[in-house]
């Protein structure tokens, strides 16, 4: 009986989420006290304040509130009930990737398309601490169709049972794997992109790094999305968006005292890239920072540093979104426009590059 109660009450949360994007925008404000949020010269998004309110009237503790195990749990319900339509793409396979300490999990996205497509490494969001293969489906299913990619999530390990470097030694692990795999996968080996959100996007970057300056093999761009860049002070951003824009500064302390611990050297680039002695020689990035975002400023610090270093950044911030708008994309129009844009600009970097590659031919 509790069971049924249960999937009743998440097939109505679904419903009434997939609602709220269908709303005229001033429906949306009006329903919030008819006031728009800004901040920073920023409106944010109605279908996103919107979002934010129900979300405070409706829901209970935080994720970093709960137990680790029951802030997975949650996630990945409120994944299954705010994914939205799912993209079709051309073929969907599980797959095992060799990692550092034992067998990791990963999920192959492949295009519907006949030539040889490349392909993103992709590591979830969800602060080391949470969020899997099955949170980011529709994330991935997405840049997938709209990019014309193929897509390789993985499964890497999680804190605190595997606390910092775990996650990062997977996410090496997995690029490696990629490479030595591209035929099989069907992709183009020259066109291997790292990428990721929030913690992924921490992931990626630190990946990129290491493979620039290891040997290799390198990735050809990354996809750094509102990524977690420099814990070793707070940005301005932190503070102006430390409370009620989904992700909370309270969220990224625990998350962070979760994945490396309390004694943690914030400086380490291993856990703060943006403080890489040597940020050139990196793979082209696209780095897409939200307006109402704590981690937004370390983002955009890090597209100027890597510029200034002299290597190739491109960014782009939303201005009307906040921290984890790819998991919106059920009641959110404007997170599902933003993550099909986000595609299209992974693709024409691409694009760019192989150009590049064949003096102008492609």
């Amino acid at each position: 009986m509790r069971e049924r109660l249960l999937e009743l009450v998440d097939r109505l949360e679904s419903i009434a989420a997939a609602q709220i994007g269908r709303l005229p925008a001033p429906l949306q404000v009006a329903l919030t006290g008819g006031r728009k949020t800004i901040r920073d010269g920023q409106a944010l998004a109605p279908d996103v304040q919107l979002i934010l309110f129900l979300r405070r009237l409706l829901r209970g503790p935080e994720l970093s509130e709960l137990p680790p195990a029951a802030s997975r749990e949650r996630l990945r319900r409120e994944a299954r009930l705010h994914g939205g339509r799912l993209a079709e793409v051309g073929g969907i396979s599980e797959r095992v990737i060799e990692g550092p300490a034992g067998p990791l999990r990963a999920r192959h996205y492949a295009p519907d398309a006949k030539g040889t497509e490349p392909l993103l490494v992709y590591f979830h969001g969800g602060g080391y601490v949470v969020g899997d293969l099955e949170t980011h489906d529709a994330a991935c299913r997405l840049i997938c169709q709209k990019a014309r990619v193929h897509v390789l999530a993985v499964d890497y390990r999680l804190a605190p049972e595997s606390p910092f470097p775990a996650a990062l030694d997977d996410g090496r692990a997995a690029l490696r794997w990629a490479f030595a795999h591209a035929q099989e996968l069907g992709c183009d080996p020259a066109r291997i992109a790292v990428g990721g959100d929030s913690a992924g996007g921490n992931l990626a970057a630190v990946v990129s790094q290491r493979a620039a300056h290891d040997g290799g093999p390198a990735p050809a761009a990354q996809l750094l999305i509102y990524p977690a860049l420099d814990r070793s002070h707070p940005h301005a951003s932190l503070g102006a968006f430390a409370d009620g824009f989904l992700l909370t500064r309270a969220d990224i302390d625990w998350y962070q005292l979760q994945y490396a611990g309390p004694h943690a050297d914030l400086f380490d680039p291993r856990i703060s890239p943006l403080r890489a002695k040597d940020l050139s020689g990196l793979p082209p990035a696209l780095i897409i920072t939200a307006g109402f975002d704590p981690l937004r400023d370390e983002g955009e610090a890090y597209a100027r540093a890597l510029t200034d270093a002299g290597s190739r950044a491109e960014l782009h911030r939303f201005a009307g979104l906040v921290h984890g708008f790819v998991n919106m994309l059920g009641p959110s129009p404007s997170a599902r426009l933003a993550v099909a844009e986000i595609a299209v600009r992974l693709r024409a970097l691409l694009d760019g590059l192989a150009e590049k590659r064949s003096g102008g031919r492609a």
